[in-house]
């Protein structure tokens, strides 16, 4: 067996071949002719294409490759693309290239998720990306924190020297085993399903309105390229993915409770960056917030530019999200940022 990641940037592809047959794994469609050219001058016969879930950051090259070839086209049981020639549930052992591969149902960043395990090495899609990336995000639509925990847990067993080959990877990082991802990979680090869930939930921005468009485009198997605006080699799928990539490094200052009113009455804008549905929960908010939802923070920053060098306090449910929040303004060089410690949850306590 041979086994190549094909694509220059950061969404990966992977081809295996035996014997003159080919296999691929989440294609991308703006590299669909290099894939077909690559194929002729290899003289392979395209058996499968398989996709580890619906992607929401690139159009599939799937559809169009099934036309070309007349392949089959493998996805899980509930994905909802109509092309689809070939459902596979849990435990299903295929047969790709020669090898016998098993499938894992692995839902969390989408619900039609799955892992491929071969002997020695594991096909993650976005469910597990490389040591600090974490994993794909799981606020997308059919996304669920609580599934991707549970998910997770089937990994417990396998070899720790299988490799990890993700879907994406957009920082330079190389493929390594499960073991690395144990020990370095975030969200294999928490024990329990009610902390990773907290985990996931403070960490989300939001998916940008671009990425439910290409979600559309791949469930109607589109195979325009051009079906839905997607920017360039963003790596938004990613946990933190929509920031700005530098902006986890930025350090953020905190205001205790007793200098927020201080901070008010001075002309402090008071900037609450969760839900606005959580602004009429159980702990509320503070009179005069302005609400911008964090997801929605870069998108937004014509609506601060007022600001940029006036003082802002940041507040969401802990501090997390607020945190991110501040990071992103910070890069954007507004000078003046703070984040309510403790959130709302530490407000409300005095």
């Amino acid at each position: 067996m041979t086994f190549e990641q094909l694509n220059p940037a950061s969404c990966w592809t992977y081809l295996i071949t035996e014997a003159g047959e080919a296999v691929i794994v989440d294609p991308v469609i703006d590299h669909v002719s290099d894939y077909l050219t690559l194929l002729k001058d290899r003289d392979l016969r395209l058996t499968h294409v398989v996709e580890t879930h619906t992607h929401a950051d690139h159009i599939s090259a799937g559809p169009s490759l099934r036309d070309a070839t007349d392949c089959a086209y493998i996805m899980q049981a509930s994905a909802s693309p109509k092309c689809v020639t070939q459902k596979v549930k849990d435990g299903d052992i295929l047969t790709l290239a020669g090898q016998e591969v098993k499938v894992l149902e692995t839902p969390g960043h989408t619900k039609d998720s799955i892992t491929l395990v071969f002997k020695d090495r594991l096909l993650t899609g976005d469910f597990l990306f490389l040591e600090d990336a974490g994993a794909g995000r799981d606020d997308l639509p059919g996304g669920d924190p609580g599934a991707h925990y549970d998910s997770l847990q089937k990994l417990r067993d396998l070899p720790g020297d299988m490799m990890v080959y993700p879907a994406h990877e957009y920082r330079q990082r190389q493929p390594s085993t499960l073991e690395t991802q144990r020990k370095n990979n975030p969200h294999m680090q928490l024990k329990s399903k009610e902390e990773f869930v907290n985990y996931i939930n403070e960490l989300k921005l939001g998916p940008a309105d671009w990425m439910k468009d290409v979600l559309a485009s791949n469930y109607k198997c589109s195979r325009d390229p051009n079906s839905a605006w997607i920017p360039t080699d963003v790596p938004a799928c990613e946990i933190k993915g929509t920031m700005n990539p530098n902006a986890g490094d930025v350090e953020v200052d905190y205001v205790c409770n007793d200098k927020l009113k201080i901070a008010a009455d001075k002309g402090a804008l008071l900037l609450d960056v969760r839900e606005p549905s959580e602004l009429v929960d159980q702990l509320g908010h503070i009179e005069g917030v302005m609400n911008i939802p964090v997801g929605q923070i870069t998108h937004s920053l014509d609506k601060l530019e007022a600001y940029k060098d006036e003082p802002i306090v940041l507040i969401c449910r802990s501090g997390a999200r607020a945190t991110t929040a501040g990071q992103i303004l910070l890069t954007a060089g507004f000078s003046n940022v703070v984040v309510l410690e403790g959130g709302m949850l530490g407000y409300r306590r005095g």
